[in-house]
Order: structure tokens, then C-alpha cells, then sequence
């Protein structure tokens, strides 16, 4: 009997317990609930919606230069600085005599939830955080708040649903380059226009005006160049078919090299379940002994997996505009798209800061690439084939009679000049401690120098070419 009446003890006791932690839990969920509901009144299908298509003349406009404000919360604003601190240090740790900069951290910096506004609309919890290799890291120890960004329009959709396949007119993720180490502040913007001009695939720009408050006011933090992001919007606009591979290759692995090459280099931004056979065949048949023993099969069998005059071509703009930082001295700031409409992997160039001057690290290869050894393959033994050298040789001339023709792009740089100019420097003008710029004339000289730079190249690829 006295067990039956601790049984029956045990079993009230139990059925307490679970109606405790029964309405504790429904709280919880009324209070996460409540944490989630959003006054989302700007939300429409043209500008907020996964269901509009891309809108390029609002996002990436041509002739004039959009403005868009950030909200952060003073909290989340601190999240973001003590994860740049564990990372790179405290900020301005190097502005002159400090301590040797830090390497670059492998992992991307945290994203927070901040408020978009633009054209007095607003886009909500959209993910933001800081940017970039170099240039976030030299910015932030060099005490500049002018640091390269990346947007997530639904990176938070999970916690708030109302924003579930939330876009900014179309784009669901945009990346905002701070013109890092570029008085002119047009390179990213103009870069991209030139590959496109030679039928090389490259992302949409514009010029953008940044305001932040974290808490204290609106920041100006300077002009930005917006850069579309490939695989999101970029490989739907630019190719018939869409749903190929998306790569970006990052480290020694991804120079194609023999004794390099490795797979795990070779970031996968889509069809993560699908494996890397397609990068595998590229490498295999650029390595392979034909190019020797049989050069003619050794070009039919690179041709079947790799856009090899789409490649040409963007070796012919890169090393007439001279570009340091990509293939040929680095091994990143490039896509590869598996293009199913020929199950070709495609070129696509990327982060242009460092172009259009000779450069770092010893500088940009020559037009020649004559200096270029068996690490960069995809140079070295492209230009080694008669046949390729000789294509190379037109797309240079192509170069410099239509896409970096030199009055055409005078007009170019003359016409940013003037759209940007009271954004850049004046009153309303980049302010020290968030620009590049050590005077307001180091814009102007900036232009002159990339006038001067277009007429030089011009006559080096004709002389290289004659």
C-alpha cells in the first residue's frame, strides 16, 4: 500500500513538473515571438521581394551617385569591433611605429543585423559586417573607418521570418568596396567596364555615398563602389544558363600548378553537393603530356573543359591595364563558372582595386608574360602555344583600339571625375579618418595619373605588338 501511494506521489509530482515547464515554455515562445515581429510597412514586391527581378538602373546606375544609410545598434556595433580585435588587434594599432601588422585572419568577420535605408525606404535585419583581405586589415590598423563591407539581405530570415527571401530590388547579397589605396576612388568602378567591353565577364558597378549610425549619430564614412556579387545575381545576368558551378579559388592550391594543385583551394559558392570533377578535368588536361608530344590534341582536349579565348581575353585586358593582384602574382581575386551550355569552366575577373598602375610584390606581369614560369600554367603554357600566342597577340590589339582606347577612357575617367568630385573631397567630401585621401588634391592628381597611365599602355602593347 505504501508503495501504491508513492507510485501515485511519483506520478503528481511528475505531471507538476511538466505542466511547470509546459507554460514556462509557451512564455518563452511568446516572448521569442514577440522579439521577432517586425513593423515591416516599406516591404513591397518591387523592392523587398525575391520575386522582382534584378534592377539594375536603381542599384547600379550609371550617372549618378546613390546614398544609402545604416542603422546598428550600439551593441551589435560592439560585436563587430571586439571580433575585428581578436582578429587583427586593436584598431589603429599601426599608424606609424606601432607593432608589426597582424597576418590576415582566415575566417570573415561576423555578421550583425542593422537597418537599410534607401530612397526613404527601409530594409530590415538585413546581415551586415566588415570585408576584404588587405584592405580590411590595413584599414583597420592604420586607424580608418573607411573599411570595406558585405550585405545579406535574409542572412537573419531564420530568426525573423517576416523577411524571408527579403532582396534589395532583386540582389540578396551586395559587397561594398571602400576604394582601398585608390586616390582616384573610380578603379573598381571603371575595371569591370573595360573586361566587359572585351566580352570578359565581369560584375555590374556603381558609386555609392555610405552613412552609418551605431549609436551616435550618422557617420559619413566615405564613397564606396558597389560590386554585384557573381553567384548571386551576376551568372543569371551574364550567362543563357544558370545553375553550373560556382568557384573561388583562393591559395597556392588554386594556381593550376603541378605541384600545387589542390582541390580543397577551390571554394564551391553553389551545388555543394556535386564534386569538383569539372576543375579536376581542367587541370588534367592542361597538364597533360600532349602539350608536349601533341600539341594540336593537347589544345582540342583544354578547349573541351576550359574557355580558353574567354581566358586570352581577360590576359590581354589584365596585362594591359596591369593588375598585380590576380593570376600571375597572386593566386585569388578570380571566379570560375562551369558554364553547362558547353560544360566549359569560364573566367571571371574580381576585386580591381590594385589595378591600372604597375603595382606591389615586384608589380604587374609585362605584356610579354615572358617573365611568367610553370607556376602559372594557364599563362605560362597558353603563351607557349604558337597558336594561343598568336590569338593573345589580337585580343592586345583589340584592347587598345576599342575597350582601353585611350580617348575613350579620358572621357570615362574625366566623366567619374565630375560625377563624384563633391562626394570625394570639399565640404561634402571624405572626412580624415575615413578616406584614403591625405589632401583634396590627390583626387584630381589621381585622374591625371590614370590619363597618363592609358596613353603608356597604348604604346606598349603597340610596341609589344609591332
Amino acid at each position: 500500500m505504501t508503495n501504491q501511494k508513492y507510485f501515485i506521489v511519483s506520478i503528481l509530482f511528475l505531471m507538476a513538473i511538466i505542466s511547470c515547464t509546459d507554460s514556462i515554455n509557451e512564455s518563452t515562445n511568446e516572448d521569442n515571438n514577440q522579439t521577432e515581429e517586425l513593423d515591416i510597412s516599406d516591404w513591397s514586391e518591387t523592392t523587398h521581394s525575391k520575386s522582382a527581378s534584378p534592377n539594375y538602373d536603381i542599384v547600379f546606375p550609371q550617372d549618378k551617385v546613390n546614398r544609402i544609410d545604416i542603422k546598428i545598434s550600439s551593441d551589435d556595433w560592439q560585436t563587430m569591433l571586439d571580433d575585428m580585435i581578436s582578429k587583427y588587434g586593436t584598431f589603429g594599432s599601426n599608424t606609424g611605429g606601432g607593432p608589426p601588422m597582424m597576418e590576415e585572419s582566415s575566417d570573415n568577420p561576423v555578421y550583425v543585423p542593422c537597418s537599410l535605408y534607401f530612397n526613404n525606404i527601409q530594409w530590415y535585419k538585413v546581415g551586415i559586417r566588415f570585408k576584404g583581405n588587405s584592405s580590411l586589415r590595413t584599414s583597420w590598423q592604420k586607424g580608418i573607418w573607411k573599411i570595406p563591407l558585405r550585405l545579406n539581405f535574409d542572412k537573419f530570415e531564420d530568426i525573423y521570418p517576416q523577411i524571408n527571401n527579403q532582396r534589395f530590388y532583386g540582389f540578396k547579397e551586395l559587397s561594398l568596396s571602400s576604394c582601398y589605396d585608390d586616390k582616384s576612388l573610380i578603379r573598381e568602378k571603371v575595371v569591370p567596364e573595360i573586361f566587359r567591353d572585351m566580352g570578359v565577364p565581369a560584375p555590374q558597378t556603381s558609386f555609392c555615398r555610405i552613412y552609418i549610425d551605431y549609436g551616435e549619430g550618422e557617420k559619413y564614412f566615405g564613397l564606396y563602389t558597389i560590386v554585384e556579387i557573381v553567384e548571386d545575381t551576376m551568372i543569371e545576368d551574364q550567362f543563357t544558363e544558370t545553375d553550373g558551378n560556382v568557384y573561388k579559388p583562393e591559395g597556392n592550391g588554386a594556381s593550376f600548378a603541378s605541384n600545387a594543385f589542390n582541390l580543397s583551394y577551390f571554394e564551391k559558392k553553389n551545388n555543394e553537393e556535386t564534386d569538383w570533377s569539372d576543375v579536376e578535368s581542367l587541370f588534367d588536361a592542361l597538364q597533360s603530356e600532349q602539350r608536349i608530344n601533341n600539341p594540336a590534341e593537347w589544345e582540342n582536349s583544354l578547349e573541351k573543359v576550359f574557355n580558353v579565348n574567354g581566358f586570352l581575353k581577360w590576359l590581354a585586358v589584365n596585362s594591359t591595364i596591369q593588375n598585380w593582384d590576380t593570376y600571375g602574382k597572386m593566386t585569388h581575386n578570380y571566379y570560375l563558372y562551369n558554364d553547362p551550355k558547353n560544360n566549359w569552366l569560364t573566367w571571371i575577373p574580381w576585386d580591381n582595386n590594385e589595378a591600372l598602375q604597375s603595382g606591389k610584390m615586384g608589380g604587374a606581369i609585362s605584356i610579354s608574360c615572358d617573365e611568367v614560369n610553370d607556376n602559372w600554367p594557364l599563362i605560362r603554357y597558353l603563351l607557349d602555344d604558337e597558336e594561343y600566342l598568336q590569338k593573345y597577340k589580337i585580343y592586345l590589339a583589340q584592347v587598345v583600339e576599342s575597350a582601353f582606347e585611350p580617348s575613350k577612357m579620358t572621357t570615362k575617367y574625366q566623366y567619374y571625375q565630375s560625377l563624384i568630385r563633391e562626394y570625394a573631397i570639399g565640404e561634402n567630401g571624405e572626412q580624415a579618418g575615413y578616406t584614403f585621401l591625405s589632401n583634396d588634391s590627390d583626387f584630381d592628381s589621381a585622374i591625371l595619373d590614370l590619363i597618363a597611365h592609358v596613353n603608356n599602355r597604348n604604346d606598349a602593347v603597340k610596341n609589344y605588338i609591332n
